[in-house]
């Protein structure tokens, strides 16, 4: 600083060297309240003890800022009120001389009356009971006349400095914005180096701090990435911290430079002083003291000012390790969970890549060892359900940071899923029940709800039949049904369909005969040509009969054979004859039968045939 002079005879401060210290009070003041900033940062609890440390240091600098600044302000006003006692012409300097001498009085009296409290409270201590009271009494009178001297001196001495430092009418006196800036910093109001105080070491109470409790890990690669981004965040705001610290520190060193020099300068010429030859003159000695005594005030009043900022660039350098070692702690809890993060999705590859490699393996099986296309198929759509299905969990079992609620919300979403698309979720599962052992394939003759017909797909959700003209028709309608594959769960009469590997029906047949028709006979001649025109057909029915039999290895499936049944009835004798056709050649194995009947009628004794209907066999008949 120029205001004490670099290598010369201290002067004035100019005033762009009290800019310097506003703005240095300035950067500091906004440099104090980053542990309040901090303390968004302080998500463990391991990071209050940094912060507390901070809080500390960060107290004890702001004060020692102001200190230093106060001190400044105090050599300002007094080298400003000797030129001003010097130079000025006027009121103005008796004004500050007579202030001066004022306040000197008072501090006088002050002395004196601390003096006298002292003897009391020493008088006090040996004193009888009966003269504690009145002693006491003294005591607590001259307490109260210091306070009122105090009181009258500092007023005294803020009039003085304004006086000192309103000589140009252009600027607010330093020590004054000092003050102003002060109060907006509680914890420097209490602070002077005049008195010597120390600042308070406890750092203030933040609410939570003490009750900060230790999160849980997060255990899910969303969770992890997540912490990752915000100690990424810690440390880049430290880094700021630390930042702003050092800009604080760089601004003390520039102020200190100056006292330094100054402080070197007083130093050598002290010793240019005591290296100087003795002498007897008196004159000469007293102009020796008289210097000696000019540089040791000096020196004091130098020192006063540069201990503070000694002490501020100490503790910003403490301050610094302090955010060092706080930015290393975060940056090794970013490391590690840097690498359980890439672990984790190490892990989600190699677990996704198995359940593929998996799957590619049963889809090769399903072509090499499955022949039938419609059992294939069936493993090959329940491969791709199966990995999507493995893919899903994994994926929410590491993503997920807390299993519990992501199993909550996953329920509940599941519960809003099923109520919407319930009947979709009926028609999926109803898939599963058709293409079972004994379910629908491509090609079968069905009957579902009242619809016969020839399945030609079977979806996820649906299926689609060809309709044909009935049970025992083979001719298409030249229309295409749709259904719901929930029909297999709805009431009602379900669904037929074939034995599987087989492809056969039942045709019945009723004839009317007169009343006089021998009922021996008619039953022996209806019953040998009904054998006589399957009689062509007796392979196609006898392996249609062994297919059932192996298909239906857990219960009896029963003869292939004609049966006829004869009854007498009031317009005579009604035949009813049952017998098993293969669709495919039904309408042809119809006219065989009927033409042997009519054979076998016409022979003598001839019988009369008075009605004939044929239709297929109804269920339970």
């Amino acid at each position: 600083m120029a205001a004490f002079g670099q290598g010369g005879a201290p002067g004035s401060a100019p005033a762009e060297d009290n800019d310097k210290i506003l703005h240095f009070l300035n950067s500091a003041i906004s440099w104090h309240r980053q542990p309040a900033l901090e303390q968004k940062l302080a998500t463990e609890p391991a990071d209050l003890t940094y912060l507390e440390e901070n809080q500390r240091l960060a107290d004890q600098t702001i004060v020692e800022a102001f200190n230093y600044a106060r001190s400044v302000a105090d050599l300002e006003a007094r080298e400003h009120a000797g030129n001003q006692a010097a130079q000025a012409q006027g009121g103005d300097a008796g004004q500050y001389q007579r202030l001066t001498e004022s306040a000197e009085k008072l501090g006088k009296q002050i002395q004196d009356a601390q003096s006298e409290i002292e003897a009391n409270r020493r008088k006090l201590a040996g004193a009888g009971p009966s003269r504690r009271r009145s002693i006491q009494a003294q005591i607590d009178e001259l307490g109260s006349e210091v306070g009122l001297l105090n009181a009258r001196k500092t007023a005294v001495e803020t009039m003085a400095q304004f006086v000192a430092s309103s000589g140009n009418g252009k600027r607010i006196g330093l020590r004054a914005q000092i003050e102003e800036l002060a109060r907006s910093v509680p914890v420097a109001l209490g602070g002077n180096s005049a008195n010597n105080q120390q600042p308070s070491t406890s750092a203030p109470s933040r609410p939570g701090a003490a009750t900060l409790a230790a999160r849980a890990e997060p255990t899910g690669i969303w969770g992890q990435a997540t912490e990752l981004l915000h100690l990424s965040g810690k440390v880049r705001a430290i880094d700021d911290q630390l930042s702003s610290t050092e800009d604080l520190r760089k601004s003390a060193a520039s102020l200190r430079s100056p006292l330094v020099n100054e402080l070197q300068y007083l130093v050598h010429q002290g010793d240019q002083l005591f290296a100087a030859a003795d002498t007897s003159d008196a004159q000469a000695l007293a102009r020796q003291t008289q210097q000696i005594d000019a540089l040791t005030s000096r020196f004091k009043q130098v020192t006063t000012a540069l201990l503070p900022l000694s002490k501020v660039n100490v503790l910003l350098g403490i301050y610094e390790s302090t955010l060092g070692n706080w930015r290393e702690s975060v940056r090794e809890e970013r490391s590690d969970l840097l690498r359980q993060l890439l672990l984790r999705l190490g892990i989600l590859a190699v677990l996704v890549g198995l359940v593929f490699a998996i799957g590619e393996i049963w889809r090769r099986a399903s072509f090499t060892y499955v022949r039938d296309t419609r059992r294939r198929y069936q493993l090959l759509l329940l491969r791709r359900m199966a990995m999507w299905a493995a893919v899903a969990i994994i994926v929410v079992l590491t993503f997920a940071s807390q299993l519990g609620s992501a199993v909550t919300f996953a329920g509940l979403i599941t519960a809003g899923i099923a109520v919407a698309l319930q009947n979709v979720i009926t028609s999926i599962v109803g898939y599963f029940f058709l293409i079972g052992k004994y379910g629908l394939r491509v090609g079968d003759r069905v009957q579902i709800a009242g619809v016969s017909g020839e399945v030609v797909d079977i979806g996820l959700v649906r299926m689609h039949l060809m309709e044909l003209g009935g049970p025992a028709d083979p001719q298409p309608s030249g229309r295409i049904v749709a259904i719901s594959n929930s029909v297999v769960f709805q009431a009602g009469p379900g669904i037929f369909k074939q034995i599987p590997g087989t492809n056969f029906i039942w045709h019945e047949l009723k004839l009317g005969l007169a009343s006089e028709t021998d009922y021996h006979q008619a039953r022996q001649r209806i019953t040998e040509a009904i054998e006589r025109g399957l009689g062509n057909y007796r392979d196609i029915i006898a392996a249609q009969s062994r297919l059932m039999e192996r298909n239906l290895t857990t219960v009896t499936a029963g003869e292939l054979r004609p049966k006829v049944r004869l009854h007498y009835t009031a317009s005579g004798v009604e035949a009813v004859v049952r017998y098993p056709v293969e669709m495919g050649q039904a309408a042809e194995m119809d006219d065989h039968i009927m033409r042997e009947l009519i054979s076998a009628l016409d022979r003598e004794p001839r019988m009369k045939l008075i009605s004939a209907e044929l239709a297929a066999a109804k269920a339970g008949d």
